[in-house]
């Protein structure tokens, strides 16, 4: 695991959309991840139309990013929540879930999605992951989804010049 935020990456020129999909619950924790992350997306795609959608919990996520790929697909998606590991199982069955869901639906509309939906030992890990400058992963989140939307744009370029659309 990494124990600093990725460099960021180039901005983002082209107008995109960005869709943030966040839990509530854990809210001091989610909340900041959704500002930052926020913060992170004006500043490299200032050209980006930012859609925010939240929902209960982490289990709700996937079902939320699945409806939100059926209507008017944005280029990326940014999924984002907190569970906090419990002295039962049920984080890490929830966690997993949450895991399987995102990266099936991904794949399944060739969309990416940007896994921020965070499983966590204790507060003092979330505060470093949601709250703090040096781990944070709501920024992290955001340079991700600034760079391989980038990386997707590019593609759609370049394969528009190989396989025209009238063919």
């Amino acid at each position: 695991m990494s124990k600093t935020l990725p460099p960021k990456p180039r901005s983002l020129s082209q107008k995109t959309t960005i869709t943030i999909v966040a839990s509530q619950y854990n809210s001091e924790f989610t909340d900041a991840l959704v500002e930052n992350t926020h913060e992170e997306l004006s500043e490299l795609a200032a050209n980006a139309y930012i859609d925010l959608v939240r929902v209960p919990g982490a289990f709700e996520v996937p079902a939320m990013v699945e409806a939100v790929m059926r209507g008017e697909k944005p280029e990326c998606v940014i999924a984002l929540g907190l569970i906090i590991r419990g002295q039962t199982s049920h984080g890490d069955l929830v966690a997993d879930s949450v895991t399987q869901a995102l990266q099936k639906i991904a794949v399944d509309h060739a969309t990416p999605i940007i896994h921020e939906v965070l499983l966590v030992d204790d507060e003092k890990q979330a505060y470093a992951r949601c709250i703090g400058n040096k781990l944070n992963r709501g920024r992290e989140a955001a340079r991700a989804a600034v760079a391989v939307t980038d990386t997707f744009q590019q593609l759609k370029r370049s394969s528009s010049r190989v396989f025209p659309s009238n063919v």
